[in-house]
């Protein structure tokens, strides 16, 4: 019998010891791993965020150096104030080449915007359709930018194919602060 009661002493000591040994090394081991992974994880979902942010701000600077070229593009077209005369002497010029007769021409009040001057001219041209159609098409064809606005055709009718054009084009120049 003492045998038997050695052999239950000694299974208890061996259960007592494997409880012992979860109790206060296995279970708190597994809850500092649980908590590794977890920051782990975290770190890893910080990670893709900081890969995705670095994406879009890639992305945005490229977006930016495509802006900045446009921008550059567009202030090329922009002759500065002091041009405006050679401008309003070229689209003059363009007309007459083209046969039309200028009525009047006068300038409107200036539009100061943000970057830009927008100087509107009020023209009245005389001549057939045909060269009033190829001034428009000379006029688009300017390494500046215009805008035709407020056009008005009128057909004479003493003469046939001969129009009356009353219109406003403007035309653009580098603000004082670009």
């Amino acid at each position: 019998m003492i045998s038997g009661l050695r052999k239950t002493v000694f299974f208890i000591l061996l259960v007592g010891l494997a409880y012992v040994s979860y109790t206060y090394m296995i279970k708190p081991a597994n809850q500092h791993l649980a908590q590794e992974k977890e920051r782990v994880e975290q770190k890893l979902a910080k990670l893709a965020e900081l890969e995705r942010a670095t994406a879009a701000a890639e992305s945005l600077s490229e977006q930016l150096k495509q802006m900045a070229e446009a921008m550059q593009y567009f202030e090329s077209k922009l002759p500065p104030t002091s041009e405006i005369y050679t401008v309003l002497e070229n689209v003059t010029v363009i007309a007459q080449k083209r046969g039309l007769v200028p009525k009047t021409i006068r300038t409107l009040k200036r539009e100061e915007n943000s970057g830009y001057i927008e100087q509107p001219l009020k023209m009245e041209l005389h001549g057939d359709f045909n060269s009033y159609y190829s001034f428009l098409l000379d006029l688009e064809q300017l390494d500046r930018i215009t805008k035709i606005r407020e056009l008005s055709l009128k057909k004479k009718l003493k003469r046939e194919g001969q129009i009356e054009a009353t219109f406003v084009v403007s035309i653009f120049f580098q603000g004082s602060n670009a």
